[in-house]
Order: structure tokens, then C-alpha cells, then sequence
């Protein structure tokens, strides 16, 4: 099998490293993922699970995924991906009451920077991720933005995802 890389981004930060897809281990999902590239939107920083940023899509597969590479403690360098309804999302406790709503699904891609995460939700409790992608080069600098868009604020940063 080719190992396909793609090029994760923080477009206003001009910050850039490099993924390889797990397609040994999420076949589906990296397919899913690499079909929809490019990809690129608002960029979010985690307020429950600590190290993680992340961008919001329309779902993009004909069907989602299944829960394939699950995790609820990802590492440094991993990029999850979570399907989430518009209820589950979409209060103003989440801050995303503006962008989505009941009835809708919502999927994240989320690159995780740094150690000590956990994948829980007071609101719901576990929530597993599929594990599709591993940073390979450039996750230090890019671990520097990330902590800087924490302290700095997100506000005008693009999360986008392009092939290699």
C-alpha cells in the first residue's frame, strides 16, 4: 500500500507540518478524509479535552465512518475524527449555538499538540475518536501555535487539511 502524507496548516499563523494516513488502521476513514481534500475552516481550540485544536466540516463521506482506531487518550501528532448531531453541539455552552443546529451532523478533525488528553464530556461522557492520521514533521512548531492560539485567541486562524 502507498503511504499518502498531507499537509495540516494554521493559514494566518503560516504554520505548517506534514501527517501520514493510518490507512492500515482507519482504511475507511482516511478514504473518507482523503477524498474531501482540501479542507479547511474555523479553527477551534479544545475547552474538555485539553491539547487539541480542531476545524468543524459538513459531513463529506456518503456514509460516516465506523469507529475504527477508536481512542480516548490521544498522544501527541494524532489527528482524530468525531461525528457529532447538531444537538449534541450546537448549545450555547459549546459555543457553536450560532453555526449548528438540531438535525444537522457535524464532523471534527482535530490534530492533538501536546500530552494529557482525555475524551470526555461532562455532558455525554466517552467520547472515542477515530484515529486516522500521525503528524510525522513539524508537530514542535506547530505545538507552539497551537499553545499561542490558547493564550492569543482563534478568532480569523483557518484549520485546513490539502494533500501531499
Amino acid at each position: 500500500m502507498t503511504v499518502r502524507y498531507l499537509d495540516v496548516s494554521l493559514a494566518r499563523r503560516g504554520v505548517h507540518c506534514t501527517a501520514k494516513l493510518l490507512d492500515d488502521r482507519a482504511p475507511l476513514t482516511c478514504a473518507a478524509v482523503w477524498d474531501a481534500l482540501p479542507l479547511a475552516g474555523d479553527v477551534y481550540h479544545a475547552k474538555y479535552a485539553r491539547n487539541e485544536i480542531y476545524a468543524l466540516f459538513q459531513p463529506f463521506a456518503d456514509t460516516e465512518p465506523p469507529l475504527e482506531n477508536p481512542t480516548v487518550t490521544p498522544i501527541p501528532g494524532d489527528l482524530c475524527y468525531f461525528s457529532f448531531a447538531g444537538t449534541e453541539l450546537g448549545t450555547h455552552a459549546y459555543g457553536y449555538d450560532r453555526e449548528v443546529r438540531a438535525g444537522t451532523t457535524v464532523v471534527d478533525l482535530a490534530l492533538f499538540y501536546e500530552r494529557n488528553n482525555l475524551l470526555l464530556n461532562g455532558d455525554v461522557g466517552w467520547v472515542p475518536g477515530i484515529v486516522w492520521g500521525q503528524i510525522v514533521d513539524g508537530l514542535e512548531e506547530m505545538a507552539e501555535a497551537c499553545n499561542d492560539l490558547w493564550r492569543s485567541g482563534a478568532a480569523g486562524e483557518t484549520l485546513s487539511f490539502t494533500r501531499l
